[in-house]
């Protein structure tokens, strides 16, 4: 069906400094279909959020919410969510260390507190505050996943909640949270195993942390050159910046565009 699957992470990699998709980018994504190739974003944004960037590239297959959710040509695929007694423990020890919790599904986002560090984690990532929700709101909806508020416990997250929950710190600001071993590798591992993918080849372009996984799980991982110093060894090659044509240029270097 497809000569080559092509997986982009959004933030610093697909999107410019203002966390948008801009004409070179959008038109490359054309350029991919017109070569045989399915482009699909796969980041730990949900649906609701990136709906401009859905129309701007005509994208309609996405993995999302850091692998807990999957969407091929428009339609859901899959969709993990973490159990709401796990969340009330959550909650307790965000609430003791003095931090704020984030709760995502592919409608909406919905906040325990506006602290600074939330304040300054949406504003890095150009997106607006959600409302404030008491701890009914996720025994009444579905959670894809979650984010934390704090600089500095990752391991105190990690130590208290490894065993049930994954963490990726994604911001100075904030750690993303999803499912117990939920990856972005594993909900591209889901998406082509549900939508018969399989034997084709793939490609994927990241640079944060929990663009690991997905590096490591694609046939061909290409890292952005703003890409994070610990993420770079992961990549078979280096393109530029997201802000100096990285994804054209790291699309060339492969003749799939």
């Amino acid at each position: 069906m497809y000569k080559y699957l092509v997986f982009f992470d959004l933030d610093r990699t697909l999107f410019d400094e203002n966390s948008k998709v801009n004409d070179e980018v959008a038109n490359a994504m054309e350029e991919i279909r017109k070569h045989g190739g399915l482009p699909v974003i796969s980041t730990g944004r949900n649906i609701f959020e990136i709906k401009d960037t859905l129309e701007k590239t005509k994208i309609d297959s996405v993995v999302a919410a850091n692998g807990d959710f999957g969407m091929l040509r428009g339609k859901e695929v899959f969709s993990n969510t973490i159990d709401p007694k796990i969340i009330d423990q959550l909650y307790d020890f965000v609430e003791q260390h003095g931090n704020t919790l984030v709760l995502l599904n592919q409608k909406r986002g919905a906040i325990t507190n506006h602290d600074e560090l939330a304040i300054k984690a949406f504003k890095h990532v150009h997106a607006p505050l959600p409302k404030i929700v008491t701890k009914t709101y996720w025994h009444e909806n579905p959670i894809n996943m979650m984010v934390v508020t704090n600089t500095d416990l990752d391991t105190e997250y990690e130590d208290a909640f490894g065993d049930v929950l994954t963490f990726y710190r994604n911001s100075p600001y904030s750690i993303d949270v999803v499912v117990h071993g939920v990856s972005k590798a594993t909900g591209i591992k889901q998406l082509i195993d549900t939508a018969g993918l399989k034997g084709i080849p793939t490609y994927a372009f990241g640079d944060g942390n929990n663009d690991i996984p997905m590096l490591d799980y694609v046939d061909h991982p290409v890292v952005m050159g703003n890409g994070l110093s610990n993420v770079k060894p992961h990549g078979e090659f280096i393109t530029t910046k997201n802000t100096d044509h990285g994804i054209v240029n790291g699309l060339k270097h492969f003749n799939l565009i």
